[in-house]
């Protein structure tokens, strides 16, 4: 492969391993890639269908070797328990820290439409994603806070719910419990498969379901 395909292919095995998207819409992303970059040239729709099928089927082959309740699926039951505590537990949630900070900000809004305010939040987004998936980092990053707040102790507080929560589901926790710090997942395996009757994880109205329950 080229530098330029080699670029390509890591993100579409990135997109693939993420779990988040269908083959098709996969596509379209690289697609959309590969016309910013100006790699019409040297590669085709039919080079990306290609790779696309062959990183899918193999996952697909790993996947079959996975324990029934990976660390990913723990890691949504938990989010899923902060969101009945009434924190905002967020997925993938943009590219940065700042991204995921305005896509809680997105949620908080439709929760006070709802008459509830959030007691916090967490997310990961996509670049802390990025490392889990790599095989020489393996961890996760979790950010966390309160929006609006700039009491450190009810940040803390925040904090050691996540933790307390995100250790209840058998995930191992390292946190310093200050506020300079994110909670990190050390030693995770990001283990998901695309599959299209499972949950949107991205849809952040299901957040909001659940916490207006």
């Amino acid at each position: 492969m080229t530098e330029d395909q080699e670029y390509i292919y890591q993100s579409i095995v990135s997109q693939i391993r993420m779990g988040f998207f269908s083959m098709e819409q996969i596509k379209e992303h690289i697609m959309e890639e590969v016309e910013d970059n100006g790699f019409e040239d040297e590669i085709s729709e039919e080079w990306i269908d290609s790779a696309i099928k062959t990183e899918f089927e193999k996952l697909k082959i790993e996947s079959g070797a996975w324990e029934i309740a990976t660390q990913t699926d723990k890691l949504i039951h938990a989010f899923d328990e902060l969101c009945g505590l009434n924190i905002i537990a967020l997925h993938n949630a943009g590219y940065t820290t700042s991204d995921g900070e305005s896509e809680v900000v997105e949620v908080e809004v439709e929760l006070r439409e709802n008459g509830i305010q959030s007691d916090g939040y967490c997310f990961y987004h996509q670049q802390d994603l990025e490392r889990a998936i790599d095989p020489e980092q393996s961890m996760l990053l979790i950010a966390f806070q309160k929006i609006n707040n700039e009491d450190d102790a009810v940040t803390i507080a925040v904090g050691k719910v996540v933790v307390q929560i995100l250790r209840k589901h058998g995930l191992e926790v390292v946190w310093d419990e200050t506020v300079n710090k994110k909670i990190e997942l050390p030693g995770f395996k990001w283990q998901k498969i695309y599959n299209e009757y499972y949950e949107d994880l991205l849809d952040y109205s299901r957040v909001v379901s659940l916490m207006t329950k």
